[in-house]
């Protein structure tokens, strides 16, 4: 039984420490500065903790960058997976409910997305986890596309694998330029065009709403 405690004390330990260093960053990158110009030691200063401390958690920068984009970029992609495993009754209408809510997500989390995107050109690691990230998205659209191609409500001579990568990449690209370059104020037009390029890409050829029953297909594969 000690050393359960102990155990279970250490690993508390251990939590609030991750803590206090993810509160530590969103804190000093709230005025601004890039994530990739904060130094180790002014994180772990504002911290509180020893750098010594900082790297038993975090080996470096870049798995502190996976942890924050784990723990603040998930709800971005969780907007759209709630579409795609959908019934799709609601039309394009949906899909521009879902652009609107991870446009929302992604500038509510904006600094860490566009750190991941940034640091995933050089860094083998971020670029592992931010790929299969996507793949995982990429995987549930294909595996949808599929599902509907086969009850007939998509067309036949869609690529489901092609179309799935497009989709995701189309709509991830053109969310982080957007929000690099653009204010709030023109997101809703941008939620408008990607739904309608989306369900016209998947749907134009095909019945407008898909068949009753449609919903009831098996699940998608989980994206994490």
């Amino acid at each position: 039984m000690p050393s359960t405690t102990r155990s279970r004390a250490a690993r508390e330990r251990r939590d609030e420490v991750a803590r206090r260093v993810l509160a530590a960053v969103h804190a000093l990158v709230a005025d601004g500065t890039p994530y990739t110009e904060l130094p180790v030691q002014r994180i772990a200063e504002a911290a509180g903790v020893a750098r010594s401390t900082f790297y038993l958690h975090f080996p470096d920068k870049s798995r502190l960058l996976i942890a924050l984009a784990e723990q603040g970029g998930q709800a971005m992609f969780d907007a759209a997976v709630a579409w795609w495993r959908g019934d799709h009754s609601d039309g394009p209408s949906g899909v521009e409910t879902a652009m609107t809510r991870m446009l929302q997500e992604y500038r509510a989390n904006r600094w860490v997305l566009l750190a991941l995107s940034e640091v995933s050109a050089y860094d083998p690691d971020v670029a592992a986890f931010y790929h299969a990230r996507l793949t995982r998205f990429t995987e549930l659209t294909r595996h949808r596309l599929e599902s509907d191609q086969a009850s007939g409500a998509v067309p036949p001579d869609l690529d489901p694998s092609t179309t799935a990568s497009v989709l995701t990449w189309m709509v991830e690209r053109t969310i982080s330029m957007h929000c690099r370059t653009q204010p709030p104020a023109a997101d809703p037009p941008l939620a408008r065009t990607l739904a309608r390029a989306i369900w016209l890409t998947v749907y134009a050829a095909a019945p407008a709403v898909p068949p009753p029953g449609h919903a009831e297909r098996p699940p998608a594969p989980p994206t994490r």
